[in-house]
């Protein structure tokens, strides 16, 4: 068993931001016994999971913590710092701030929005197709999607968007924006979300804030920061990821034309089709989020120290042939498909079930309307994001 490693922690992250590639130095990392010490741009060393049996350990084992991270130098990609929210919460702690908003992510309470999104994205196809081609698949369809539907839920006015948008960027940002900076961005979106609040308090709607709002000032169930925190992590995460998801799956679809083809021929696909795209593409520009563990645990034959951080490459693990037969395929039709792209463990995604259904809607309404789709010239690529995808992708049918 590795007690410690003596050797210097190697730079990370490995992917690069134009293209969507597992980058090859994590099979060479998976194949060695161990973990790896790594080294990001900011923050302290870390051990790397790249393997999925240690990630769901390290991520469903309560061993580890994230809200350590906010005591300690974490390993991360920018000079600023997260701050407080659920992300950075244990139990028990996060265990009450999720429960609140948990009932309204249900796959029954979600599914009632697929009327309303199946309408939504016929919508905006038409809009895109009265746009002509070439036309910017992301600006157009990819992004007002799942903006608008978490608008919606949240009561954000949608003409809002472009404001909140420059926030949520700088929210994700692995630039180099200074720790004033980034702050800066944090405390005006927390600023604005404030006022949302307030506004709502007046006027109370039948939306996902105002019942965040009567638990606050009702049942006090949460302080007045955590509840603006809360709604500023569900408008950020309820689009972000979903808006670079979307052109990352018509571009693998399109990388895979006989997949695609598959699913045009049988549309009931469209679900294990989902699941596949988010376990072979991988999302992140690096593992993110460290966990800390409380005491000295031993993972994947290495010992981890207590106080020490741990960062998982989901990406990885969901490439690791250990764990799925031909890993590095790309099949719409493969079974027992237990990825981790929405994670694991006390912190898995509490608006998978959302993604899901503005994923699966968005493929299927897209291929069916649009059989000759194709790219229309180069893409642009988000830079220095943690989360990878087009910025802009032209396209024509």
């Amino acid at each position: 068993m590795t007690t410690a490693d003596t050797s210097t922690p190697l730079a990370y992250p490995f992917n690069t931001a134009d293209g969507l590639e597992l980058a090859d130095e994590y099979e060479r990392v998976r194949d060695q016994p161990g973990l790896l010490q790594v080294q990001l741009p900011y923050g302290e060393p870390a051990w790397l999971v790249t393997r999925y049996t240690d990630a769901r350990f390290v991520l469903g084992d309560q061993r580890f913590s994230r809200a350590e991270a906010l005591t300690r130098d974490e390993p991360r990609q920018s000079e600023g710092q997260s701050g407080s929210g659920i992300l950075t919460m244990d139990p028990p702690d996060h265990t009450r701030l999720r429960s609140l908003v948990a009932k309204a992510f249900t796959v029954r309470q979600i599914e009632k929005l697929r009327p309303q999104v199946r309408a939504l994205t016929a919508s905006l196809l038409d809009d895109l197709e009265a746009a002509g081609h070439p036309a910017d698949l992301v600006d157009l369809y990819a992004l007002p999607l799942p903006v608008a539907v978490i608008c919606r839920m949240l009561g954000v006015p949608l003409e809002d968007r472009p404001r909140f948008r420059v926030w949520s960027d700088a929210a994700l940002s692995t630039s180099s924006l200074t720790a004033a900076e980034f702050e800066t961005n944090i405390e005006e979106l927390r600023a604005y979300m404030a006022g949302l609040i307030d506004l709502h308090r007046k006027d109370p709607q039948d939306d996902l804030m105002t019942a965040l709002i009567e638990a606050r000032d009702e049942g006090d169930r949460l302080s007045e920061r955590e509840l603006v925190d809360l709604c500023v992590a569900v408008l950020v995460a309820g689009h972000e990821t979903t808006a670079s998801q979307i052109p990352n799956s018509v571009l693998t679809l399109l990388d895979h034309p006989d997949q695609l083809a598959r699913l045009r021929e049988n549309p009931e696909l469209v679900a294990g089709a989902v699941e596949e795209l988010l376990r072979f593409v991988p999302l992140g520009s690096g593992a993110s989020q460290p966990r800390y563990a409380t005491e000295d645990v031993e993972v994947g034959g290495t010992l981890v120290r207590a106080g020490t951080p741990v960062l998982v490459a989901i990406g990885a693990a969901n490439r690791d042939a250990l764990r799925f037969t031909a890993a590095g395929t790309f099949d719409i039709a493969r079974e027992g498909n237990q990825h981790l792209g929405f994670g694991h463990g006390v912190h898995h995604c509490l608006g998978a079930p959302l993604a899901r259904l503005e994923l699966q809607e968005a493929l299927a309404a897209l291929i069916t309307r649009f059989p000759g789709l194709a790219l229309a010239g180069d893409v642009t690529w988000k830079s220095e994001m943690l989360v990878r995808g087009p910025r802009v992708m032209p396209v024509r049918w």
